[in-house]
């Protein structure tokens, strides 16, 4: 329910699964937007009674300050048969149950945009009345478009600020590393193209060797070098503190979403 990048990023991946196109629907209140999702995964577009209806599974995917009006309209059609699971940034479970019909089971999921190509980092937490066999039921659905993990709910705000936005920090990073590599007087297609390699390769690295991120640097830092004289200058301008700050506001303020 919500066609947006997250509802798309989810989409993308699920209809990747042999025969699953069959078993997704999609609801989306803008038709143009429907029927190009339609057109591009072979998936149904359904009003919420339908998708309701048709589907045991409803995945909310709309923006936080839409789900109150989203659940309002959805919850007659709801019932104890249904799983209702959360994408929605920054909305506690309690908040999603309190407008469906009382022992709605609710799972909620912060997952992050390189699920559309099958890289995603989904976090899931149960609700009040989500019992083991629904956050199974979850994470298969998600395992899907990249990997999971499961926490309590009091540290979703958390992972929203680390993973549900971290790919936007990464680009942010990469698109100054590029406009470096124009300043040296590299062409923009090379420069992008030694960035994203780079980047790749040090995120392999990071996943398979199992060295802390601090060994791995070191091993690229010689003595009286070229990296640590730049490594000197991120400290020296604060890179280190203002990731950490622009981390911190980011919880922030999904806890003032929640609320």
């Amino acid at each position: 329910m919500g066609g947006g990048k997250i509802g798309e990023a989810l989409v993308s991946g699920l209809v990747r699964r042999p025969g699953a196109a069959s078993s997704i629907a999609v609801v989306e209140r803008s038709p143009e937007r429907a029927a190009q999702l339609e057109q591009r995964y072979g998936v149904r577009a359904l009003d919420l009674a339908g998708a309701a209806a048709t589907s045991r599974v409803l995945l909310l995917a709309v923006k936080p300050q839409d789900v109150d009006a989203l659940l309002g309209l959805l919850a007659p059609h709801v019932d104890g048969d249904h799983l209702v699971v959360s994408v929605a940034a920054g909305v506690p479970t309690a908040r999603i149950e309190a407008l469906l019909p009382a022992g709605t089971p609710v799972v909620r999921v912060m997952p992050n945009t390189p699920a559309l190509v099958d890289e995603g980092m989904s976090v899931l937490s149960a609700g009040a009345h989500a019992t083991e066999a629904h956050l199974d039921e979850a994470e298969a659905l998600l395992s899907a478009v990249g990997q999971v993990r499961r926490v309590p709910e009091s540290q979703q705000d958390a992972v929203t600020a680390l993973s549900g936005s971290g790919p936007a920090y990464f680009f942010f990073l990469v698109e100054a590393m590029i406009d470096a590599g124009i300043l040296l007087g590299l062409p923009r297609t090379l420069a992008a193209d030694l960035i994203v390699q780079t980047a790749l390769g040090a995120a392999t690295m990071l996943r398979d060797s199992g060295e802390h991120p601090v060994q791995l640097r070191e091993a690229v830092t010689s003595p009286g070098g070229t990296t640590i004289a730049a490594i000197r200058e991120l400290e020296r301008h604060g890179v280190r503190a203002a990731l950490i700050a622009a981390i911190e506001a980011a919880h922030d303020r999904s806890v003032e979403l929640g609320r």
